[in-house]
């Protein structure tokens, strides 16, 4: 595919930035006034969503199904992140993560907090938002590439919403307290929520890849974020923190530990 505007896309980057930023310091100065940093996780929805628009309208004589369909995979996406991240945090204070990390900051917390914090996770939406932001430049109308990726992404949220769905529904039973999450996408795989970011995010990345040079610079990003949920502040952080639990060591024994399987025999 020929005709790629790199020149727009350079100056779309600039503006992303922008907006990954401004997300993330109106959110700190929220935090500041509600003094509890976890609303820093709806932000993360959020960045992206923001991204999404502002590279909409930067892009205005790109191909318009194109910039529709980018548009609104990835807003709802976001926009649903954030809404059952606030939803779930409702009513409660800090972060025990943000608590224990703010203890033992040098210096002021809350500056160590805006930097560690808000600062890299816009550095991080911006990252990982590449093809996004590529995808509005990309010449002529949806391919298969396109459509093949608009389905990936589509089992993505599927598997992310019906696993937070079942797990809240789960934790609002208190005969289940103690108890460790094991039905419904939760015994195919231990973190359907992960691997549901994993397939929205190498999905978006599908769309680019009609253009082998756009999918060659933007194949950071969906091996970033496949990184992150597995390797950093997903998978294995989770997993350290459930360790010990009464039932845990069985639980992954019988179940998958990302990709989605049937359970093994008990």
């Amino acid at each position: 595919m020929n005709g790629f505007a790199w020149q727009a896309f350079a100056t779309n980057l600039g503006a992303a930035a922008g907006a990954a930023l401004g997300v993330m310091l109106v959110t700190f100065l929220i935090a500041l006034r509600k003094r509890v940093h976890r609303i820093v996780d709806v932000a993360w929805g959020l960045g992206f969503a923001a991204v999404a628009l502002v590279s909409y309208v930067m892009s205005a004589d790109g191909d318009q199904g194109r910039r529709l369909l980018l548009t609104v995979l990835t807003a709802v996406w976001g926009v649903r992140l954030a809404v059952h991240i606030g939803r779930r945090g409702r009513g409660h204070g800090e972060d025990p993560r943000y608590a224990a990390m703010l203890a033992k900051a040098p210096g002021h917390p809350d500056l160590y907090a805006l930097r560690k914090v808000y600062l890299l996770q816009g550095a991080l939406v911006w990252l990982i938002s590449l093809p996004v932001q590529a995808g509005y430049y990309l010449p002529g109308p949806l391919d298969a590439w396109a459509w093949a990726g608009a389905a990936v992404w589509a089992v993505g949220l599927a598997f992310e919403a019906v696993g937070d769905a079942q797990l809240a529904r789960f934790k609002r039973d208190p005969a289940n307290k103690g108890r460790i999450m094991d039905r419904g996408l939760w015994s195919w795989t231990r973190h359907p929520n992960y691997f549901g970011d994993f397939c929205v995010w190498w999905g978006l990345f599908l769309v680019v890849c009609a253009d082998p040079a756009v999918a060659a610079t933007t194949l950071v990003s969906p091996v970033v974020m496949s990184l992150l949920l597995t390797k950093g502040s997903g998978k294995a952080l989770l997993e350290r923190h459930m360790e010990g639990r009464p039932g845990y060591a069985e639980y992954l024994a019988r179940t998958s530990g990302f990709f989605p399987r049937p359970p093994r025999r008990r």
